[in-house]
């Protein structure tokens, strides 16, 4: 059984590209692994969120995940900032972390450019931390996706780093989580792109959104003027949406909209609408589900009590061996 860990972002709404992405593959993950999931409050600090806006969206991630599958029965799920032993770890890590390497990490040079007004430290160290939050369980594997792999490498760097210092070999060196399969990539519905916050309200469709968002926003998801010949490739605006109605939808839904496609009969607003009433099938049981838990405190509370209190019972004889090892040691 591998030891996974991977951080949440407290960064709003799930959506559909979240919940095919992310999400089903940690529902997946914790079947077969011993899985540690954290909502990321302390990585949250780099945008200085305002301390409501930051309890909101650390409940609201909370929520969310917890309706969309995730069991705290099954892994272990805490929050961030309720395990001190990482923000120690992290402090020891940047000991021994050098300024031009993290200098060179692809992000941070991303963020000095987008944000000259915003260069902290916490962006300038984001992968020490991000190395803490996973070896402190002594983590074999993490999920990543592209845009982080630099930031793994960087995580194998410094638990490379600390058993060469010290002569050991104590953390295990992390590897990529393989899920055996192909990431289903949800498009967004401008047009263009996966489907993300960033593009836009209009570019998401949220496990919270109402029946009447969700149709106006799928009837307003952009289209061409139709085929002009049998059988002609679909431009990215049209295999876009059905890509999305072969995520929500029955397959026979999907050949018979591919069927009129290819004879140059179909109508988009009949498409449009079909894939709506699907989407709210689909969601519809998530966002009671939604509503369910956010109106149970008493079960929120737990779950973080219980999380923290397990995740605690893994990090702590990792800290104190660090410790250790290092020469800090009682008289």
């Amino acid at each position: 059984m591998e030891t996974v860990v991977s951080g949440i972002r407290p960064t709003g709404n799930l959506h559909l590209g979240n919940y095919f992405g992310a999400v089903k593959n940690f529902i997946r993950m914790q079947e077969e692994n011993r899985c540690f999931f954290f909502i990321a409050d302390y990585h949250s600090l780099t945008t200085h969120p305002t301390p409501e806006n930051l309890h909101g969206n650390v409940r609201q991630v909370l929520v969310e995940y917890l309706a969309a599958g995730l069991d705290p029965e099954k892994s272990v799920i805490y929050i961030q900032s309720d395990l001190p032993q990482t923000a120690e770890l992290y402090l020891l890590l940047n000991m021994n972390a050098y300024l031009g390497e993290l200098e060179r990490v692809t992000s941070f040079k991303d963020k000095v450019r987008k944000q000259p007004e915003n260069v902290n430290a916490g962006l300038l160290t984001y992968p020490t931390l991000m190395a803490a939050d996973v070896i402190i369980h002594k983590a074999s594997k993490v999920p990543v996706g592209k845009d982080q792999e630099q930031n793994l490498e960087m995580m194998r760097t410094f638990a490379r780093r600390f058993n060469r210092m010290y002569k050991t070999e104590f953390f295990p060196i992390p590897s990529a989580f393989n899920f055996g399969e192909q990431l289903v990539k949800v498009p967004g519905l401008d047009g263009s792109g996966k489907m993300g916050k960033s593009e836009g309200e209009g570019n998401a469709l949220f496990l919270n959104d109402e029946d009447k968002v969700i149709s106006k926003k799928v009837m307003r998801a952009v289209t061409d003027s139709g085929p002009t010949e049998p059988n002609q490739p679909k431009p990215e605006v049209i295999q876009n949406l059905f890509t999305l109605m072969e995520i929500v939808s029955d397959k026979s839904v999907v050949e018979e909209f591919d069927h009129l496609y290819n004879r140059c009969e179909i109508r988009y607003g009949d498409m449009k609408k079909k894939l709506a009433e699907d989407i709210i099938r689909f969601i519809t049981p998530i966002r009671e589900r939604i509503k369910e838990i956010d109106s149970n405190d008493a079960l929120l509370k737990k779950v973080v009590a219980q999380g923290a209190e397990k995740a605690r019972l893994s990090a702590n004889p990792t800290i104190e061996e660090v410790r250790n090892i290092i020469g800090f040691r009682r008289f």
